[in-house]
């Protein structure tokens, strides 16, 4: 029998693009356990929420994350309008769907470049980050910003399709449908790569739905699920999109690192569809419910309830309730429910029976936001041990502080 022995990964790491630490337990250089400690980077936004007016809140949903930035700002404003009863017209809907599959497209390039940097791919690591610059120009094009735009705003969306910017989302999707097939054909077609990421970090369909993943991450273990499809909001009604899975392709879904690379990068072909789509559709008419921030808040001061919003981030659902009291400007109470969150706790299963050179790979192959999934934090003022709760503990202080936000 092999010796055992711990060691950690992270969180401070080559391979890593955020602070997290797993602990796996080794037999020799196989992985038979982990156990994953996140915790580094708990900014406390959704607390500094609560002394701010929904406007306010937009700036600070857009950076919880730099990557899926418009993901968040959409998820929050649809559930302040829906706690508001807030319509958003149909243009607005259009280019908000616009937005988000452009940022689709480039937090999908990031992960097929990281994938590759992570196996020692750097030539297919430069040309990925080469082919996301057009998608980033486009960006900036639309709002003037390549990371983190201020499109979004409740009852709407700040900035209009121009002509300029549709002559430069026309020749993106141009542009993507002749140079990006090198990119997926280099990749998948070298030996090397195929070695390091098939069979590697295999999720099966099984421990996908008993673990509750989501995203690319559910859709490469074989799981039919997007809520673009199975819940569509905004525009997505009209365009009929269909959940990416393996087995449509290729006959089986093993669930591996080179199936959830496999998943993305036909999402983003996928996603050039969607955006033809909505330029060959895109409505005539208003952006944005109320132009005047003032009227807005008005509105808003007067709503009472909570609203629930969830939609298809890239890396997956996305989720976002929010609670407004009437005669309160601020929000009263915000829960952010990113993807990683749900996805990360598959994790120790990916890892068991793998190479320790692996794990790097595998925590990337989810494509990891550990800034969006720490949303919890515990001290213990006075005290210099670590103290370690319970799930029965943590649900009752949950549920208490739930209560005593409520007013109850």
């Amino acid at each position: 029998m092999e010796k055992q022995y711990t060691i950690p990964i992270g969180p401070v790491h080559v391979g890593l693009k955020e602070p997290i630490t797993a602990w796996l337990d080794l037999e020799g250089e196989k992985i038979v356990g982990a156990t994953v400690r996140p915790g580094a980077i708990h900014r406390g936004i959704e607390f500094m929420a609560r002394e701010r007016n929904p406007i306010q809140v937009i700036y600070l949903a857009e950076r919880i994350c730099g990557i899926c930035s418009f993901s968040h700002i959409t998820a929050f404003v649809r559930a302040v309008e829906d706690a508001a009863g807030i319509p958003v017209p149909p243009r607005g809907q259009y280019i908000r769907a616009l937005t988000l599959e452009l940022e689709r497209l480039h937090s999908h390039m990031l992960w097929a470049g990281v994938a590759c940097y992570s196996i020692g791919f750097d030539s297919a690591f430069n040309l990925g980050m080469v082919l996301r610059e057009k998608v980033m120009d486009v960006l900036e094009v639309l709002s003037g910003n390549r990371v983190n735009y201020g499109v979004g705003t409740i009852g709407g969306v700040r900035w209009d399709i121009t002509p300029k910017v549709a002559a430069a989302v026309r020749e993106m999707v141009k542009y993507y449908r002749a140079e990006f097939y090198p990119f997926y054909e280099i990749v998948t077609e070298d030996p090397i790569a195929h070695a390091r990421m098939r069979h590697v970090g295999t999720l099966s369909y099984e421990d996908a739905l008993r673990y509750g993943a989501v995203g690319p991450t559910a859709r490469a273990s074989g799981v039919r699920c997007d809520l673009r499809h199975s819940s569509p909001y905004e525009a997505y009604a009209d365009f009929d999109v269909t959940p990416i899975v393996p087995q449509d392709y290729y006959g089986k879904a093993y669930g591996d690192v080179f199936d959830r690379f496999l998943v993305r990068v036909h999402e983003v072909y996928q996603s050039l569809d969607i955006v033809d789509k909505i330029m060959d559709g895109l409505p005539e008419g208003d952006i944005v419910w109320e132009k005047n921030a003032t009227k807005v808040l008005l509105a808003l001061k007067k709503a009472e309830g909570t609203g629930w919003s969830a939609i298809e981030a890239p890396r997956g659902d996305d989720s976002h309730v929010v609670h407004l009291a009437a005669g309160d400007e601020n929000v009263t109470w915000w829960k952010v429910r990113a993807p990683t969150y749900a996805n990360a706790v598959s994790w120790p299963v990916m890892f068991r029976e793998n190479e320790l050179a692996d794990a790097p790979l595998i925590i990337n192959s989810i494509d990891p936001c550990i800034s969006c999934m720490e949303r919890i934090l515990t001290t213990d003022v006075g005290r210099g041990d670590q103290r370690l709760l319970t799930r029965k503990e943590l649900l009752k202080m949950s549920r208490e502080k739930t209560r005593r936000l409520m007013g109850k």
